[in-house]
This record gives structure tokens, sequence and C-alpha cells, in this order.
């Protein structure tokens, strides 16, 4: 008989990260994870010293399964660059509801005592900084665009993740084109920018 492959961290996070879409990550515990293992629950405990250092872990790990989602969504998807955010972030509610839960309910890393404190967490700056670039407004004016997007989406994902919402992709897409070009077109005539002919959906 051959021998048992060696568990690994890689082997207990992708476990996680199943039992977690399945049942949500309030089933994972080292014996659920031992029985998608067929193994003890020593090898999890060798890995990890305890439950709490393996969920930090599998946090990165999870986030990094959703950027992939996104990247994912934006390859499979006709979508304006600008609402590649929006629209993959409410998907991601859709269909990987419990991850969405973990991430970005249960343990979403953002304590926002004033909307500014949205650009203290890691790559949000740059990506206001993509975002103001192809709506066309300078960075400043374009952050404040950009959380209330992000404000805007985070509702409609968290109405969803919950099953009290549901909205098409067509319904969705022109909600969020609305919104965003309402947006777009006061903070351009605030700073004085003239249109012309242009429209501020382009």
């Amino acid at each position: 008989m051959p021998p048992k492959p060696k568990i690994s961290k890689e082997m207990i996070l992708t476990t996680v990260l199943d039992i977690t879409r399945e049942n949500g990550f309030e089933a994972v515990n080292a014996r659920s994870i031992a029985g998608k293992l067929q193994c003890s629950t020593r090898p999890i405990f060798t890995c990890y010293g305890n439950m709490d250092e393996l969920k930090a872990e599998f946090l990165d790990f999870a986030f990094t399964y959703y950027s992939q989602y996104v990247e994912e969504y934006k390859t499979s998807k006709n979508t304006e660059g600008r609402l590649l955010f929006p629209l993959s972030y409410i998907a991601f509610a859709k269909e990987e509801t419990n991850l969405f839960r973990l991430l970005f309910i249960n343990d979403m890393d953002l304590d926002m005592s004033e909307a500014n404190d949205f650009y203290k967490e890691l790559g949000n700056e740059e990506k206001a900084k993509s975002f103001s670039h192809m709506i066309g407004i300078e960075p400043e004016r374009g952050k404040g665009i950009f959380l209330d997007l992000f404000l805007y989406s985070h509702g409609i994902a968290v109405l969803t993740a919950t099953g009290k919402l549901s909205f098409d992709s067509c319904t969705l897409e022109k909600m969020l084109q609305n919104f965003l070009s309402a947006y777009v077109k006061e903070e351009k005539e605030e700073a004085g920018i003239s249109y012309g002919n242009q429209s501020v959906s382009e």
C-alpha cells in the first residue's frame, strides 16, 4: 500500500476553502478538516499552532481566491472597466455567498469612523487612482466617487448575500451606470469642465 501523502498547509487551506464555500466558515473545525482530508487532526496542529492561526492565514488565502475571481470575471464578461469592481463584487456575493459573508461582512478589516478611513485599507488608494483616470476626473475628486460607489455596491452585495435582494445582471448594470453617471456629471460640473457634446457615461 502506498504511503499517504503528507498533509501540507496548501492542502489544509484548500480544504477549508471547500468547506467554507459549501457550508460557511462556521462549519470549519479541526474535525471537519480532518474528515475531508481523511486523516487525524494531528497534521493540522503540526502545521498550525491553533485554529486562530489557521483562520488568519486562511483569510489571506480566501482573499486571493476573491482576487482571482475578479480577474476571471474581467476576462469572461464584456464589462466597462469602471464597472468591473462593483459588478464583480456583487456577483461574488451572489455566487460565493459564504465566502463573501466571511470576507466582507463577518471579518471585513475596515473600521470607518469617517469616510477617509476607507483609504487606510491597502490597495484602495491605487484602485481609486485607476478609477479616476477611467472616468476622467482628477484623483482627489475621483476618490470621493469611488468611495460612494463602494458604499452603494456594498449595500447591494450584502442584501444579495443575505437573500434580501436579487437583480438580474442587466438591471444591476443599468442601476450602477445611472448612479455613476450622475456622480461623474455632478463632479465635472462642480469642477467647471465643459462637456460639449460628450456623454458623461463615456
